[in-house]
């Protein structure tokens, strides 16, 4: 397993699923997984999930701090998180990315801390990228929260940090950050086949297809499995391949996801 961490706008996604293309790895998302989450916190009666659920979108996001973060499972999903990764297969190589990925969740999983990178944006590069998000106030005070909680949590467990400046572009952080994997990478398991990444690539998308269904059974949800529209990796499983395609959810190829299930292609793919 391979660990990356950090507040929100802090790369971890972009960072993740390039490498996980990149060397054939499974890429777990944890933002794929939100509303699953809080569907096995309702279902465990946890009380802070159960009132979100009940308040509006307005007033979820008029409350304290306090109740933001609570309400925001940050520490409840990391154990979830680990539950996730131990149901997968062995092989190959995950690499999990998060923001509920904390160092006191990895430092439960043997040989965690090892393989474990938290990016830790610049307040003046978390600032410009959640402009460019145009967020509410709501949530700009919750991931405000985040990057305290989070900062104090990789400082009291010494965890390794990536510093994100402003200073790199996008391919010197993926650098840097397979050079901290460099000794996991080489040894793997790393998928080989295009068939074998291709089922990597199917993992990925119907994650975020389930994403969008989940949130969209919400009785509050104003989306649609038509009209939303998600940039899909394409399914060609070319080592080198890094192309997406945007693709309504509702058009995306329906389970199972076997051999007759026809693959997500990119044009010219």
């Amino acid at each position: 397993m391979l660990w990356i961490g950090g507040p929100p706008a802090a790369g971890k996604t972009t960072v993740a699923r390039l490498i996980a293309r990149r060397h054939g790895l499974r890429w777990y998302n944890a933002d794929a997984h939100t509303w699953e989450h809080r569907d096995r916190a309702i279902a465990a009666g946890h009380p802070a999930a159960i009132r979100f659920e009940a308040l509006s979108r307005a007033e979820r996001w008029s409350v304290p701090e306090a109740e933001l973060m609570a309400m925001s499972l940050h520490h409840e999903r990391g154990r979830m998180i680990v539950d996730d990764l131990r149901a997968l297969p062995p092989a190959p190589l995950i690499i999990a990315e998060g923001t509920p990925i904390t160092p006191a969740v990895v430092a439960t999983v043997p040989g965690g801390p090892a393989s474990s990178v938290w990016l830790q944006p610049s307040a003046g590069v978390q600032r410009a990228r959640l402009r460019e998000r145009g967020l509410p106030a709501g949530p700009l005070t919750l991931y405000r929260s985040l990057v305290g909680e989070i900062e104090a949590e990789v400082a009291e467990y010494g965890a390794r940090r990536l510093v994100i400046d402003g200073a790199r572009e996008v391919e010197e952080t993926v650098e840097a950050v397979e050079e901290i994997f460099a000794e996991a990478l080489s040894a793997g398991p790393v998928a080989e086949t295009a068939g074998e990444r291709a089922r990597l690539l199917r993992y990925a998308n119907r994650a975020a297809v389930a994403q969008y269904e989940a949130f969209f059974a919400r009785p509050w949800s104003p989306g649609d499995a038509r009209t939303s529209v998600h940039a899909f990796a394409c399914e060609c499983g070319r080592a080198d391949c890094r192309d997406d395609l945007d693709l309504a959810i509702a058009d995306f190829p329906a389970p199972p996801d076997d051999a007759a299930s026809p693959p997500v292609l990119a044009p010219g793919h």
